[in-house]
């Protein structure tokens, strides 16, 4: 085989976006042939990945068809530095009036997401901020118990000619969640698709006013609700629940991991024991491990993000949550001052994040191709 040859073949290729083939444009970077084995070295103007699987797929095609079509051939394609995606990675549309906004999530369900969401919630609105909560767990909707509003109905405000909801209020917080739209008796049956849609339009279709801080209670798990949310509004922070058990502890690994996905890169603001130790009412001074002992801590430690508190699994805070009273707003309380000391350390992280680091861009995905936690 002769170099000459597989160069003139070459012509016949043209970069997306070149108006040259790629032998006149200079994106040929080297030619090597070994035995009956082609490598072609070759640069691309566009760093999309549909744009550089084009350019090595015509690349075969045309050696195999204009010179050799036995050859094998190795297409290694880098992209010029001076590259730009085809689409930009736009901040997007932030919500009218929202400051920051922080995702609660976790890995594994049971861990007490909803319940840590709930009083950082009501914690914020207590310290003086205003407040918004998303109940975005769709298909487990409890905030409407959790601040004692069950029956409560959103109303229709009109903002600028436009029909909006209006969210429940209830201790100093705006809340929305898809339990307010349906029995208690009812089950929410939906594909991704229509959940996802319900929650662009509780985002979107909410007259929030201004707020300091909108919550966001995920459903367990990572899955089409989550990358909804990362693609619909462009997150200040999140923060991961686990409990010190080691089964929740792997699970709050993949959680942190998926917002450390290139394609979503939302910072963690940091992570929350939750269960940490139980303590019976009448031996206050007393604690038992009964899920492990400084899981979360060592986890934070391991994955490098800042460990925010440990909550203790106190029949109080499981009370709160079933009569809509949350325990942080029982003063003066050992309760209350963990659930206070969680909020401080992430208001602190997230002061650090808006002052060292630039806003979040809102996830475009294209590909399936990075949303997932393994290297291929």
């Amino acid at each position: 085989m002769e170099k000459s040859t597989i160069r003139e073949a070459l012509t016949n290729v043209t970069a997306p976006g070149d108006s040259e083939n790629i032998v006149q444009a200079g994106r040929l970077l080297n030619l090597q042939i070994f035995g009956d084995e082609v490598v072609v070295d070759v640069q691309s103007p566009s760093p999309a990945l549909h744009n550089k699987k084009k350019l090595e797929v015509d690349i075969l095609k045309a050696i195999h068809d204009h010179a050799y079509p036995k050859a094998k051939i190795k297409v290694n394609v880098s992209v010029a530095e001076n590259a730009k995606e085809d689409i930009p990675r736009l901040r997007g549309s932030e919500i009218p009036g929202v400051k920051n906004i922080i995702a609660i999530a976790s890995g594994k369900g049971g861990v007490g997401k909803s319940t840590i969401s709930a009083n950082i919630a009501a914690g914020l609105a207590r310290m003086g901020f205003e407040v918004g909560l998303v109940d975005a767990d769709i298909y487990g909707p409890s905030m409407p118990i959790m601040f004692d509003v069950p029956n409560a109905r959103p109303l229709s405000v009109q903002v600028n000619g436009r029909g909006m909801m209006q969210p429940v209020e209830s201790y100093g917080v705006k809340l929305l969640s898809i339990g307010f739209f349906a029995q208690a008796n009812q089950a929410v049956v939906w594909r991704g698709p229509m959940a996802s849609k319900a929650l662009n339009q509780i985002l979107w279709d909410t007259y929030w006013g201004e707020l300091d801080f909108m919550i966001v209670d995920l459903p367990p798990g990572t899955g089409d609700i989550h990358l909804s949310l990362v693609q619909s509004v462009p997150l200040t922070g999140a923060v991961v629940v686990t409990t010190p058990q080691p089964i929740s502890l792997a699970d709050a690994r993949k959680g942190v991991a998926m917002f450390r996905i290139p394609s979503i890169n939302v910072p963690v603001l940091g992570l929350v024991e939750n269960m940490s130790w139980f303590t019976p009412a009448e031996l206050p001074e007393n604690r038992y491990y009964i899920f492990g002992k400084d899981g979360g801590k060592y986890l934070a430690e391991e994955l490098n993000v800042p460990f925010l508190g440990q909550i203790p699994l106190v029949q109080s805070i499981r009370e709160s949550g079933d009569v809509g009273r949350p325990a942080i707003l029982q003063e003066n309380t050992p309760v209350a001052e963990a659930f206070n000391m969680v909020i401080r350390r992430m208001v602190e992280e997230l002061m650090i994040r808006n002052e060292t680091l630039p806003p979040t861009e809102v996830t475009r995905i294209t590909t399936m191709a990075g949303c997932s936690a393994v290297k291929k």
